[in-house]
Formats: C-alpha cells, sequence, structure tokens
C-alpha cells in the first residue's frame, strides 16, 4: 500500500526568519520526506528560501484562514499531495519521525481527517490549552476529539476537497473548530496523536492584539454556522459566562463584549447546522457543542 504523500504548509509575517530557518531544517530532516513545502508570507516579502521550499508572497495578511488557503491551493496545483501539514513558523519538529508515524496513521484508516500534534516548550511541557479536549491533566492522553491544535497538524486533502477549505472570514481564532465540526458532521474522524511533537515556545494567546475581539465574535459566528439552534444560547451563554470569569481587564472585556455584538450583528455565511447524530457523537467523545 502506498503511504500518503506530505506537503507542508507554513504561514509568516516575517517577524521570525531565525526560527523560520530553523524549522526548514526539521522538515528537511524528517525520515520520510515531504513531496512539497510551501511557505506562504502573510502580506510580507520572504526571506531567501532553501530551493526545495516553494515561496508565496501575498500582497496582504489575509489571517490565519486566508493564508492558509493560499498555500492549500498552491499545494493543489502541485497535484501530488495527500495529507497537508500546517506547522507554525517558530515550531521545531524534534523528531525525525514524525512524518512516518503521521502517514502511518492515515494508511491504516481512510476516515481519518484530521490528526493534531502535541505541542510543547524546549522543557516538554505542554499548555493546558493546546490539549484539544476537556480533563487536560494529562497531555499524554491521545484519542479522538472534537477540535485540534492550528499549530501543528495533519490534514486530509480528500476530505478538504469533501467539506471545503479554512473559512477565510475567521482571520484569526476557532477556525480550527470550525473546520473540525465540518469533519465530524461529514463523518471524518479528528485523533490526537501526542507522540506526534512540535515544540513551541510557551505563550500566551491573549499576545495577539486582536484576541479577545476576534476569539468573542468567532464564537457567535461558530454557534451560527454549525449549531442546532436549541443549542445556540446554551453554547454562547456558556462562554459569555467563562469569558467573564477568566478576562481580567476592563479592557480586555469591553473588546470581548464588542466581539460578540460584531458577531451577532454580521452573518458568516453558510448556515448548515450539524445533524443531532454529529451533537451525540461529540458528546460521547467528552464535548458537546455547548461547552
Amino acid at each position: 500500500m502506498r503511504h500518503p504523500r506530505v506537503g507542508v504548509a507554513i504561514l509568516t509575517l516575517g517577524t521570525r526568519p531565525t526560527e523560520l530557518a530553523l524549522l526548514l531544517e526539521s522538515v528537511a530532516g524528517q525520515e520520510t520526506p515531504a513531496t512539497r513545502v510551501v511557505v506562504v508570507g502573510n502580506g510580507t516579502p520572504l526571506p531567501t528560501l532553501p530551493e526545495w521550499v516553494t515561496g508565496v508572497e501575498l500582497p496582504e495578511n489575509l489571517g490565519v484562514s486566508g493564508g492558509r488557503n493560499a498555500a492549500l491551493a498552491r499545494l493543489r496545483e502541485f497535484g501530488d499531495v495527500d495529507v497537508v501539514v500546517d506547522l507554525d513558523d517558530d515550531g521545531l519538529l524534534i523528531s525525525p519521525d514524525v512524518f512516518t508515524r503521521l502517514t502511518k496513521l492515515y494508511a491504516a484508516d481512510h476516515q481519518l481527517g484530521i490528526v493534531s500534534f502535541r505541542i510543547a516548550d524546549e522543557r516538554g511541557r505542554t499548555q493546558r490549552r493546546h490539549v484539544p479536549r476537556l480533563r487536560a491533566a494529562d497531555p499524554m492522553r491521545g484519542g479522538q476529539v472534537t477540535t485540534f491544535l492550528g499549530g501543528g497538524h495533519g490534514l486530509s486533502l480528500r476530505m478538504l476537497d469533501q467539506i471545503g477549505d479554512w473559512p477565510e472570514e475567521f482571520f484569526y481564532a476557532h477556525e480550527e473548530t470550525d473546520l473540525a465540526w465540518r469533519a465530524l458532521d461529514a463523518g471524518w474522524k479528528v485523533l490526537y496523536e501526542p507522540e506526534l511533537v512540535l515544540q513551541h515556545p510557551w505563550t500566551s494567546p491573549t499576545r495577539h492584539a486582536v484576541f479577545h475581539r476576534m476569539v468573542a465574535r468567532n464564537r457567535v459566528w461558530l454557534a451560527k454556522r454549525h449549531l442546532p439552534a436549541l443549542l445556540v444560547p446554551f453554547y454562547l451563554g456558556n462562554w459569555t459566562v467563562l469569558a467573564v470569569a477568566r478576562t481580567r481587564s476592563t479592557a480586555g472585556l469591553r473588546a470581548w463584549f464588542g466581539g460578540f455584538a460584531e458577531g451577532l450583528r454580521t452573518p458568516c455565511a453558510p448556515r448548515r447546522p450539524m445533524k443531532w447524530p454529529t451533537v451525540w457523537r461529540m458528546t460521547r467523545l467528552g464535548r458537546p457543542p455547548i461547552i
């Protein structure tokens, strides 16, 4: 059986050229080589890249979703990629067998749509927010989940051809959940595999200036796009309570409620509510879509 062919997509804003170069070295060091590697300059010129890397320079920053879609478009043009691996430009593949393990997973299960890597810092620590399930105290417990990590993951191109690509309107925040919910509703599996590690610096999500607004707006858009009407108030109510409890600054709360209001008043088509069997499947996986 032919193992799936890997294409790598990396976005950069041009602010981490040293980290990007180290990441590309770790990609080149994989024992199962990537068929294609694409680096997208998201509204920025690219540095000099190795000859085996394809560069794409976008005239403006299209956000995470738009940038990844640009990488997907270029990878599709080559026609020799089965699995797309997205990697943060300040990440590092510390083991040479990541792509080998990944392709074996996909070869063994044709309904496997998404594989989420484990993200760990230089000391091997994984932040709770980087474990894509509830009960996140043990980051080494893998299995099927209902969302995945944007910093390092694999996507079946066959799955994307069926369900569609990244939601460009989201720009940043919850684009992974949007994609995962569509995958689950179409019958694909989402797997968290902690043995596949992307080393990444310890960070806070609030380092992004638009964090609070985008998180709130896109939560509302998620609900409007994907949830059965009965579940929408429960989902948004739960997250409003959590936002008030967790946000430590008045400015942050003001931005959050501004984003929430923006999500309510602006459309984010198309609305395709997930099927009730999908809701039940997510519940059995430990995360019903109201949490």
